[in-house]
């Protein structure tokens, strides 16, 4: 697996430098049927992701947002497959303020074991694999091991939240709570700060793609942090429908118990019906 993950890690890197090149320049921003936007910088990092995945390991299934989804039925017969976001944020990388990612996951068994998130703006590299523990990299540097933060304070607890989609749900959640500290965030950096012990929790209380979770959720959870859906059960992924429909990820089991203690006032927002 490690052998594997230095692959990802290189892939996803590459994949970043290709998003760069549309940075400054024309973004080529379109609307898919969801009136979410696409970029020829999604396209460019799919087109080189999809490729790498596909000569490294042909054996292996990649599964992209930007690509052909298969359907539940087809995907049953592949427990074991990529799950990619080839640049997660896009409403971000539109804004141009850096808090965009690559994610590449590897999903065995409904579950994420590996996982590559790459920041392009920061140069910066976070990867996991069950087992081996979370690491960080930044300008090219060895990977140096992460930890997620073990204490905490009810009265100073700090969140990681959507910066484009925001939410009635959460601001009845946080209110419950005393000296919250706000932090708005793109993409699966929501995850990655509270890996590296920057931020103590993240609530979501409406669906989002399983590809916005994967590489962040191995990474977090081999970092000592936990994540779970609003019903307790482990965040699971290769459902029928590719989303999830709220989850709390947080530093520690103790924190999380402490913040289900104060689910149950909130409505969770479900898009299935």
């Amino acid at each position: 697996m490690n052998a594997m993950l230095e692959e990802v890690r290189r892939i996803g890197i590459e994949a970043g430098q290709k998003i760069l090149g549309f940075y400054d320049g024309d973004m080529g921003v379109t609307f898919k049927e969801d009136a979410s936007p696409l970029t020829l910088a999604d396209q460019a990092a799919h087109n080189h992701i999809a490729a790498e995945l596909g000569k490294a390991f042909p054996n292996i299934p990649v599964i992209s947002e930007e690509g052909q989804i298969p359907d539940a039925e087809a995907r049953r017969d592949m427990p074991r497959f990529f799950l990619v976001d080839p640049l997660d944020g896009t409403k971000e990388f539109i804004k141009r303020n850096g808090e965009f990612t690559v994610n590449i996951a590897l999903i065995d068994n409904d579950a994420p074991v590996l996982g590559v998130v790459v920041i392009p703006t920061q140069d910066r590299v976070y990867d996991a694999v069950v087992g081996g523990g979370s690491r960080v990299s930044v300008a090219g540097s060895a990977p140096t091991p992460i930890h997620a933060g073990a204490g905490y304070d009810l009265k100073q607890l700090r969140v990681s939240m959507s910066r484009s989609h925001p939410s009635g749900q959460l601001d009845t959640f946080l209110k419950s709570f005393e000296g919250i500290q706000p932090r708005p965030l793109g993409s699966s950096l929501k995850f990655c700060y509270i890996a590296e012990g920057l931020v103590d929790f993240y609530p979501r209380f409406g669906p989002l793609c399983e590809w916005d979770t994967a590489a962040a959720h191995v990474i977090l959870e081999q970092a000592g942090g936990v994540v779970a859906c609003l019903d307790g059960q482990p965040l699971r992924y290769n459902k029928d429908v590719m989303k999830h429909y709220g989850f709390v990820a947080a530093s520690s089991q103790p924190l999380l118990d402490a913040l289900f203690e104060r689910l149950p006032e909130v409505e969770v927002i479900d898009d299935r019906a």
